[in-house]
């Protein structure tokens, strides 16, 4: 994939200076950190490395990545590091997904205690398909899911869900049987939206009880407990949105949904237009429009698309991937194994996880390794350098990376 004009970080060296003096006092040394590293990622400030290619003579400089989570440049290489990783836990089954969204005046409650609020969305979908799908009225199974948390929306909105892709069954509850489930249906929509809803709110009241909320500006009244359960109220009663989708055609359909979802960020560098002083242009997807072409251009001032990307920033340390169920961590490698005997299968070959690719070396944004511009070679490293030094083995400066 060929490098973005314009990039996120393009704007942040241009304007985040300016934005960061502004907003001093409402940004938090987390979000501060993940502009200095998308401003310096792939840059000389972070060292790198010179790579000649090994049919003819010429050479190119590399920078490093900055490898945060945030990035856009970064995020192509660490995808695929976590698909080659999954590839071994796909099953031959029916694979389905299904996605729980915070209604809007959780959000905004979200939005003040992030980690608090994303680590309960996560906890409360994942009880309730575990729940319903070992209910013997449904499924009556022990299933496992991977969740996967978005905070935006397509114009980089607070919008925050979880997409939960599930294999199409589970374990009987002896571990005797694989129960399958019915072919294209998985489990109710309205019974897992009613359950979540629950779930969800006795969360919350459980949170703001023990004092792990926070609230300030206009929320500060929901310190009160009696003004946040009447906040609640109306919530208890109206339809919380649990959407399931059609299955995927094959485990293959997972892994290149996956690949899409895993490690996306809230923009990414190919649906910018345009960006200036005063205004940034990027492509968004229309949802409300039901036919024709849902895509179009937002224009936005230039501090105000600087603060939607940094609403997304997630807390330090926040996991935004998460497996229950027979997928858990530290399970999973024997649950996979003992329903593969139970399917009488075996993983084949070509599902089996390969050795990583190299990265930083004549990367693109995806992370690829890259042949030589001139005549198709392999490149290999010669050198290496640290930020600050000047590589001796020096490429002409219009072969430099970027």
């Amino acid at each position: 994939m060929s490098r973005p004009r314009l990039e996120v970080a393009d704007i942040f060296r241009a304007h985040g200076p300016a934005y960061r003096g502004a907003q001093a006092e409402h940004l938090n040394l987390h979000q501060l950190k993940v502009m200095s590293a998308i401003e310096t990622c792939r840059s000389a400030a972070l060292g790198g490395h010179v790579s000649a290619c090994t049919k003819c003579d010429h050479q190119h400089i590399a920078y490093n990545s900055c490898r945060n989570r945030h990035c856009p440049k970064c995020q192509g290489s660490a995808a695929q590091d976590w698909m080659q990783a999954r590839m071994e836990d796909l099953l031959p089954v029916e694979y389905f997904h299904a996605v729980f969204t915070l209604p809007a005046p959780v959000a905004v409650i979200a939005h003040q205690n992030k980690a608090a609020v994303y680590g309960l969305l996560f906890k409360a979908s994942a009880q309730t398909l575990l729940a319903i799908a070992a209910d013997p009225k449904h499924l009556g199974a022990r299933i496992g899911m991977t969740s996967v948390l978005h905070t935006w929306g397509s114009a980089m909105t607070h919008h925050p869900h979880v997409h939960v892709i599930v294999p199409g069954g589970g374990m009987s509850p002896d571990g005797t049987r694989w129960i399958g489930c019915r072919p294209g249906f998985f489990l109710p929509v309205k019974v897992l939206s009613r359950l979540f809803r629950r779930l969800f709110l006795e969360g919350l009241a459980r949170l703001h009880q023990a004092g792990k909320l926070r609230f300030f500006g206009n929320l500060s009244e929901l310190t009160d407990p009696d003004t946040f359960q009447a906040r609640l109220a109306p919530l208890r009663k109206s339809d919380w949105v649990v959407y399931a989708k059609p299955p995927f055609g094959g485990p293959e359909a997972v892994l290149a949904y996956l690949s899409r979802y895993t490690h996306r960020v809230a923009i990414s560098n190919h649906r910018l237009v345009s960006a200036d002083a005063d205004t940034v242009a990027f492509r968004w997807k229309d949802y409300r429009i039901k036919k024709g072409d849902r895509m179009k251009v937002m224009r936005l001032p230039t501090a105000e698309f600087i603060r939607r990307f940094l609403i997304h920033v997630l807390p330090s340390g926040f996991h935004r991937i998460r497996h229950a169920g027979f997928l858990a961590n530290g399970i999973r490698r024997d649950r996979i194994a003992m329903i593969r005997r139970l399917l009488d299968s075996e993983p084949e070959p070509d599902q089996m996880a390969d050795e990583a690719p190299l990265t930083g070396a004549d990367e693109d944004e995806d992370g690829q390794l890259q042949p030589c511009p001139k005549c198709g070679g392999t490149m290999r490293i010669i050198e290496t350098f640290l930020s600050g030094q000047t590589p001796r083995s020096r490429a002409p400066p219009w072969e430099d990376a970027a």
